[in-house]
């Protein structure tokens, strides 16, 4: 039977964080991080599925869906920040012995914070989110460029993942069913992605992700070291995060099971029930 639910706001450091829960608070806990250009609606299938098992969050981090969004004067967009405001609000919502879920972005925020604070992470089920070289792929390069020179060709690159065509791109390249990815999903995004100075969040944030690879080294120590529990679940047809970064996990987590599945960037949205099914089975065990 699912539970309702809730859409909720904390204030951290000023900031409205927005946040969506369900489930029991006395079962185990679920944080569930976004990725780009998404939210938490990213997670609303998942949720659904999982909401009688577990006690989920997920929260929106600033310049990103309904939480607060800062101008590039009045907040500094990078990852460090972005990890700040989620440890923050961790601790604002007692959260402890979580299993942290990420996507894309959610990656280079959990690690960062596991890293600090091994004490809080439970197992990571990690879903397209990069912490190898191996996994970058070409499909990156035009950011890979901007992360080099913030010169105005560069720029210029990086402005195309901003475009409703790269969002739709996004969710729909190396889907096994095109046809079941709602366009709800790449429409909301761009709705986000089209206010008013969310370009200059957005492009903050793509010139800071070097600022991510430059950590690689420091959180594959930490896997090596800490050995959490992990379960990867891959759209192996992302031409963005390669196939090849779901597999390193072996090299430093020997332990991980790996699920490559017939999907792209956001394959919840064809893989929602399959995913639930592979969590589920990896919390119990």
């Amino acid at each position: 039977m699912k539970n309702d639910v809730y859409y909720k706001n904390a204030v951290i450091n000023g900031l409205d964080i927005f946040y969506r829960q369900a489930g029991n608070p006395e079962k185990p806990t679920l944080l569930l991080l976004h990725g780009f250009p998404s939210s938490s609606h990213m997670f609303r299938n998942l949720i659904e599925l999982l909401s009688d098992s577990y006690f989920l969050i997920a929260p929106d981090y600033p310049g990103f869906g309904q939480s607060s969004m800062p101008n590039t004067s009045e907040f500094e967009y990078t990852f460090h920040n972005l990890s700040f405001i989620i440890e923050k609000f961790i601790d604002k919502l007692k959260l402890k012995n979580i299993h942290f879920y990420v996507q894309d972005y959610g990656g280079p925020i959990a690690f960062r914070i596991a890293s600090r604070r091994p004490e809080l992470v439970n197992s990571f089920i990690i879903q397209n989110a990069n912490a190898y070289l191996e996994g970058l792929g070409e499909a990156l390069a035009p950011l890979a460029a901007y992360i080099e020179s913030d010169s105005e060709e560069a720029e210029k690159g990086a402005r195309v993942f901003l475009k409703l065509e790269a969002t739709r791109w996004t969710y729909l390249d190396g889907a096994s069913k095109p046809e079941k990815i709602s366009p709800d999903s790449y429409s909301l995004d761009q709705y986000y992605l089209d206010r008013p100075g969310n370009d200059l969040i957005q492009l903050a944030l793509f010139r800071d992700y070097g600022s991510n690879i430059a950590l690689y080294s420091e959180w594959q120590y930490y896997f090596k070291n800490q050995q959490p529990k992990a379960v990867v679940i891959w759209g192996k047809n992302d031409k963005m995060f390669i196939e090849a970064g779901g597999e390193a996990y072996r090299k430093d987590l020997p332990n991980a099971e790996i699920h490559q599945l017939e999907g792209g960037h956001f394959l919840l949205e064809e893989h929602s029930e399959t995913a639930a099914k592979i969590i589920k089975e990896f919390i119990e065990r």
